[in-house]
């Protein structure tokens, strides 16, 4: 069935990840309103309990057509949506998009398949949104740093094979659960300890090992908290940047698109490993590629 939108009321965009939710208003003018941002993720949601945590989303943001990205799409989520393959832009992103209700779309995510399986949802719509807001060229390597973070050089202007490191979730498990935990509380920070555990993860494919040199060098030489938290997250991120250049390849610079602070780090880690960085701002990135998965359904 076809489905058409009118931007006439503006367009309300959430972005519901398994931990948080944003939701925008994106005037036809091309303004944006910022309207909640809470943590109200997919988990904290009870079975059964979409429907009408839709409609107080509803309540909250006013009239317009609505579309939602990430994990709400997901099997943990209001409705399971299916992967679209890559490569994949913004048209067939848009005919994929599952309709939950009149004027309410949730769109899909993308998948490899085959050798090499991965998945993102949500991360799709702010590379192909950098992308219609000319933030990077077609055929840029890109870097998107979170909890999972993605890596993928653009096939065109449509997203091509990617790979996924688990870098945000393994410090997370390492800070809340690991012999470690107590020396990673500190917000790590870059500087010479983030840039030491850099350069070691580019020289060294050790990480395991490395990782519990920490807890020696608190015990033998004081090492403080700082120190550990910056040093274990320059360790992890160098690691991802490690797998990430070999994945995306070329000299060019990487767009990375994301949280500011996160992907400052990023930015420097790649700098250590000798490559530019075009950093770009995730919640920008995903209005404007919902902005323009609306104007392909006008």
């Amino acid at each position: 069935m076809e489905h058409r939108l009118t931007m006439a009321e503006g367009l309300i965009a959430i972005d519901w990840g398994t931990t948080n939710r944003r939701a925008y208003r994106l005037e036809p003018g091309g303004g944006r309103a910022d309207l909640l941002e809470d943590g109200l993720g997919v988990l904290s949601v009870p079975r059964g309990g979409f429907p009408s945590e839709v409609e107080r989303l509803r309540l909250r943001c006013g009239p317009g057509p609505m579309l939602l990205a990430g994990m709400v799409g997901s099997n943990r989520g209001w409705i399971e949506t299916d992967y679209l393959p890559v490569p994949a832009g913004l048209e067939e992103l848009a005919r994929a998009i599952h309709w939950a209700a009149p004027g309410i779309g949730i769109v899909p995510g993308v998948a490899v398949t085959g050798a090499g399986a991965d998945v993102m949802r949500g991360e799709e719509v702010q590379i192909l949104g950098a992308l219609a807001d000319g933030l990077i060229d077609e055929g840029a390597p890109v870097c998107h740093p979170g909890t999972h973070a993605k890596w993928m050089r653009l096939d065109g202007a449509a997203l091509g094979r990617f790979r996924t490191v688990m870098t945000g979730e393994l410090f997370g498990l390492l800070k809340r659960d690991s012999i470690l935990a107590e020396l990673l509380a500190p917000a790590p920070a870059d500087g010479p300890a983030f840039r030491a555990g850099v350069g070691h993860a580019l020289a060294h494919c050790d990480l395991t090992a490395e990782l519990f040199t920490i807890r020696a060098r608190h015990l033998l030489e004081a090492a403080g908290p700082e120190w550990s938290a910056a040093y274990a997250s320059g360790l992890l991120i160098g690691a991802d940047v490690r797998i990430g250049l070999g994945w995306c390849g070329g000299e060019d610079d990487v767009a990375v698109i994301g949280r500011p602070d996160l992907a400052a780090l990023y930015a420097a880690a790649l700098a250590c490993a000798g490559r530019g960085a075009i950093i770009v701002d995730g919640e920008a990135a995903f209005a404007a590629g919902m902005r323009a998965l609306a104007e392909q359904l006008q």
